[in-house]
């Protein structure tokens, strides 16, 4: 019989609550208000879709290059929660002020830094997942932080919803409405992240050293020695960076693209919603089937559904495409998500936590960058933004291939 979630792991899944509202906000809204000021800003539509992953691109590569340190100093005893508390008041802040900036190439900038304040975040909350459940909880507990993220996300992101599309009705400008929505993100993102932050303690620790910064690298380069000599954790790695980039990437530019082939935005932004909703129980079944099947056993299914998603999208051209998209993103996104999380987490030890999970940004949301660059690229090439989402296909069959390749390498 599974254990009642303990108020530590109920608090821990509550910042996923907080931090999901960001994330659905700048998957679906965002690039919307961007497209307004990219338009008024003389920004073609390929242009838009372009600039829109770039800047995706750059507050990635920025965490790629930051996480792995930032990761490595988390270790030390006392600076986890810090640290963690900085990141979230950087993302938290950058959100509320995007509501006021009216030029298009300002927005990026402040987007970018928001970015990397939420991703930076999420280095130490999934770090904090040792020190949060018993090895046993990891699956059931990360699965339930996706769950709950994704159901409780919907609330400050439906008030945000309904002030933009009804922002005349009720006598206030798009602007106005913008600021508000984001407004309401940034302190819900806050107010969830309280109760973790005054709960959690960092059980597991290296013992702090002289020259912190120095000490930091030296520890970076030392893990990653550790990880060459660990096949079965490095073919993790690069599968990881391979499949989860197409994961996030399909995260990123869904809303971009849709815009770009020109379909309802209501209809995108209730499509998008709809996933979240789907996304909650798919989220929960895939905690529970881990506890009758292996964790490698169900990424895999996620990583072929990930890819006949990428097929899907070279076709799309209705709205009632998008919304098939839609639904069965939500279905797997959590499952691929979480348990990837939890298998990472059962392959290294407890007290390196931060470090590794650092590195494995990288390969993560690091790592997207590659995704993001590839579809502006693609389509800002070709002109047609269907092929650019299309190319993702190649990463989900690469990353399938390296992660069933390091399945079958022996557990030491």
């Amino acid at each position: 019989m599974k254990k009642k979630l303990t108020k530590l792991e109920k608090f821990w899944i509550l910042y996923d609550v907080g931090n999901s509202a960001f994330v659905l906000m700048v998957s679906t809204i965002l690039p919307i208000y961007f497209n307004a000021l990219g338009e008024a800003g003389g920004l073609s539509s390929t242009e838009y879709l372009a600039y829109w992953g770039y800047a995706a691109s750059v507050s990635t590569l920025a965490v790629a290059v930051l996480g792995p340190v930032l990761g490595t100093m988390a270790d030390r005893k006392g600076l986890k929660k810090p640290l963690f508390l900085a990141m979230v008041l950087i993302g938290a802040a950058g959100c509320g002020l995007l509501g006021f900036i009216s030029s298009w190439l300002a927005f990026l900038v402040v987007y970018v830094i928001a970015k990397i304040g939420y991703s930076s975040s999420l280095i130490f909350y999934d770090a904090m997942l040792p020190d949060v459940a018993e090895p046993e909880e990891l699956d059931r507990v990360s699965a339930q932080g996706y769950a709950w993220g994704y159901i409780g996300s919907c609330i400050p992101f439906g008030i945000g919803l309904a002030l933009v599309l009804g922002s005349s009705a009720v006598g206030i400008t798009m602007e106005t409405a913008m600021a508000a929505a984001l407004g309401i993100v940034a302190v819900w993102w806050i107010a969830m992240s309280v109760p973790l932050l005054r709960r959690y303690r960092q059980k597991h620790f290296v013992e702090p050293e002289p020259h912190a910064v120095r000490t930091s690298f030296r520890r970076l380069f030392s893990t990653l020695k550790e990880m060459g000599r660990h096949k079965k954790l490095l073919l993790f790695f690069i599968a990881y960076f391979f499949y989860i980039d197409g994961v996030y990437t399909v995260i990123e530019m869904a809303t971009a693209y849709g815009t770009a082939l020109g379909l309802s935005t209501t209809g995108l932004l209730l499509a998008l919603l709809v996933t979240q909703i789907v996304a909650f129980p798919f989220s929960i079944l895939f905690g529970r089937l881990s506890g009758k099947h292996k964790t490698h056993s169900l990424i895999t299914v996620c990583i072929l559904a990930y890819t006949a998603i990428a097929v899907f999208a070279l076709f799309m051209t209705t709205q009632l495409h998008f919304w098939i998209l839609a639904v069965a993103v939500g279905m797997f996104q959590g499952g691929i998500q979480a348990l990837s999380r939890s298998y990472f987490t059962k392959l290294i030890p407890p007290e390196k936590s931060g470090n590794y999970f650092g590195i494995l940004d990288i390969c993560g949301k690091g790592a997207s960058f590659l995704g993001t660059l590839s579809v502006g690229a693609v389509s800002q090439i070709t002109g047609n933004a269907s092929l650019g989402v299309g190319i993702l296909a190649v990463f989900f069959v690469i990353g399938l291939i390296l992660f069933r390749r390091s399945v079958a390498v022996p557990e030491k």
